[in-house]
């Protein structure tokens, strides 16, 4: 089982952590760890989550609760009564309100890529663990943005409307191969690299641009600055991350820096781009076709209302934030997430949090697990140790890591803990979260 003790309120920790939260110790006596979740452990899943996580999640003694749409932030702050884990893809918005008014909440999954949704440092701050898939769905976005530049530049979709329209317009006029033509990518982290990878071998050129420097894969070239890609490139593809200093870096500027007749698309974030600027160098014949999978403001549920200043035109392609949604992506990110969430509850690792340091210690048969996420200052962990030896508790294991403000140490002792030991680190100030597992 795992019991959380936060601090109380009124104490260093609870200052240092935004409002502050008290729950009750929900055992009394001798804590004893083991790597199964007790039955109070709940878990709220929303938008339309893989099924997997619902399995691997109940396998493991919490109780899954699956809904198919977002939630604002009050439905969130409503929700959350008495839940311990959050799985949400890219539209629920966890804010510091609702990270203070949910004190049974452990743990966030993010299942997708990014993490912009969730105010990391006061996640960090209230002791929830957050929890993304970087990886999994990288192939499937990869695979949407090669069929999409192939579409447009073929122009495919206005064959495609025409046809539908009762008109046989069979001409060769604006279509083109892909091969020999050049692919810039802005951003060239796990989707942008992969996709330089995949679109050589389809004969094309890559040249990239990512503000980190970043090892060239196969013949791609790294470019000087953004708008000597975009002077370069026949087809210029967004995939940078969601970080706030992102937010509309790519408007009518950049636009017009791109080639006459060039093709854009953004598979990223819909808040770097300008759309209208984007549908004016449309309808101006400058771009000769976009595709656009992300936007600004997205309906919370599936059959809401859309509106963009990119509907009816021609040439552009727009997809319902799709990227990733694939059956094998899906149910890898189900899989992902839910795994590392289910080892935070269980073994207390967290290897790959976003917010948190990552610690992942091999258990030691037969211990308990004392958690403690705390204040980065000195001499905490001598402090844990003299609170131990005080209490004649030896220690079987231990690792301890740092990130950023917050510090993690992880220590197995042998059997169990007594409350005395519990209420001692707890009473710590710079304790912000202790677990038993």
């Amino acid at each position: 089982m795992v019991t959380f003790m936060p601090v109380p309120a009124g104490g260093t920790a609870a200052a240092f952590r935004p409002g502050g939260v008290h729950v009750p110790d929900p055992r009394a006596g001798h804590v004893a760890g083991r790597a199964m979740i007790g039955p109070m452990a709940r878990a709220l899943l929303l938008e339309n989550l893989h099924p997997q996580a619902s399995t691997i999640l109940g396998a493991a003694g919490v109780d899954p609760e699956a809904r198919a749409g977002a939630l604002d932030e009050d439905e969130l702050v409503a929700a959350l009564a008495g839940v311990t884990v959050l799985g949400i893809r890219s539209k629920t918005q966890v804010t510091e309100r609702v990270l203070a008014a949910a004190p049974d909440l452990r743990a966030v999954g993010a299942f997708c890529i990014g993490t912009n949704q969730i105010d990391l440092a006061a996640a960090a701050a209230h002791g929830v663990a957050v929890f993304n898939a970087p990886f999994s769905n990288t192939r499937s976005v990869v695979e949407l943005a090669l069929a999409e530049i192939i579409a447009l530049t073929r122009r495919l979709t206005v064959k495609d409307s025409t046809l539908h329209a009762g008109v046989w317009d069979k001409s060769a006029e604006g279509s083109h191969e892909v091969r020999g033509r050049t692919l810039g990518i802005v951003g060239y982290g796990n989707i942008g690299s992969q996709l330089s990878v995949v679109a050589e071998a389809l004969g094309m050129s890559v040249v990239y641009y990512d503000t980190a420097e970043k090892l060239a894969l196969g013949n791609a070239r790294r470019a000087p600055d953004l708008e000597s890609l975009l002077r370069q490139s026949d087809v210029v593809t967004l995939h940078v991350d969601g970080r706030p200093g992102n937010a509309g870096f790519f408007g009518r500027e950049q636009l017009a820096q791109m080639r006459e007749g060039a093709i854009f698309l953004n598979l990223s974030r819909g808040f770097v781009l300008d759309h209208d600027a984007l549908a004016e160098q449309v309808r101006a014949g400058h771009l000769s076709g976009a595709a656009i999978d992300v936007f600004p403001e997205e309906p919370k549920t599936r059959g809401d209302a859309f509106s963009s200043p990119l509907r009816g035109l021609p040439n552009v392609i727009l997809t319902p934030h799709i990227g990733g949604s694939t059956e094998e992506a899906q149910e890898d990110i189900g899989r992902f997430v839910a795994t590392k969430l289910r080892d935070y509850l269980s073994t207390g690792s967290t290897s790959l949090s976003v917010n948190l340091p990552a610690v992942a210690l091999e258990r030691v048969p037969g211990s308990a697990r004392l958690a403690h996420l705390h204040r980065n200052v000195p001499g905490v962990l001598a402090t844990v140790n003299r609170v131990l030896a005080e209490h004649d508790v030896n220690v079987e294991g231990q690792l301890l890591t740092t990130r950023g403000e917050m510090g993690y140490a992880v220590t197995d002792v042998p059997g169990g803990v007594t409350d005395e030991v519990v209420a001692a680190l707890r009473a710590m100030p710079e304790t912000v979260r202790l677990s038993v597992v």
